[in-house]
């Protein structure tokens, strides 16, 4: 089966300005990722899809080929499902059709090879249509609270707040690093979510995903302490 991995790395974060190429103990932190894509020596095409020149100069210094996406898929409005829809239409368009599509968040840098291959692996294998990196809630979600219209909290789940933890079923959560599908599920769908969908889990100290300047201090205190 023929895969394809894609790197979405747009330039316009607002909450962390240039978040995708930032310094991670002396390397652009996009280049954690595209060297896991090409060490999991998988992918006949390991592509970044950006607007920007100097994401897309790094990206190419580290082995990946670059894809310019037009400014429509650039803006805060466009989603990484737009994004990898039209990079499977330009691929189709010069030949290369996929059967299995694997989006990769550059800034998860603790996400490895291993857990790639093993991702792809279960969709490969048929085992399921989709797979994602999970990890376990790190609060417990029983106990979420949301605001009323009168500005006080109530229990998301009323029934469920009180009741020993032991007593829940254990909840995951996409871990915001790898997602992987059939590429004809993909297309049906438009989403990452299908019914035949299975979770691949990471544990939580490797599960850091940079949306916020504080989470890469927290990644490179994970990295210190275990590495990738």
């Amino acid at each position: 089966m023929k895969k394809i991995a894609i790197i979405p790395a747009r330039a316009g974060s607002k909450r962390f300005p240039r978040k995708n190429i930032t310094d991670f103990f002396g390397k652009p932190i996009i280049s954690y990722t595209i060297n896991a894509a090409l060490n999991a020596n998988i992918f006949e095409k390991v592509i970044v899809s950006t607007e920007d020149s100097e994401i897309a100069y790094i990206a190419e210094e580290y082995g990946a080929e670059i894809s310019t996406r037009p400014d429509e898929l650039a803006s805060d409005y466009a989603t990484v499902v737009d994004v990898c829809l039209y990079e499977l239409d330009k691929e189709e368009q010069n030949g290369n059709v996929y059967d299995i599509l694997c989006c990769l968040y550059a800034t998860a840098p603790l996400r490895n090879e291993k857990d790639i291959v093993k991702t792809v692996q279960m969709v490969q294998s048929k085992d399921c249509d989709f797979a994602n990196a999970v990890t376990d809630f790190h609060f417990p979600a029983y106990q979420a609270l949301k605001s009323n219209e009168s500005g006080f909290l109530e229990a998301m789940w009323p029934d469920s707040i009180s009741k020993p933890s032991h007593d829940m079923p254990r909840l995951l959560v996409d871990n915001g690093s790898t997602y992987v599908s059939l590429v004809s599920e993909f297309r049906k769908v438009k989403s990452f979510y299908g019914k035949r969908h299975k979770g691949y889990i990471m544990p939580r100290i490797r599960s850091v995903d940079l949306d916020y300047p504080e989470d890469l201090e927290i990644a490179k205190y994970f990295y210190n302490r275990v590495g990738i």
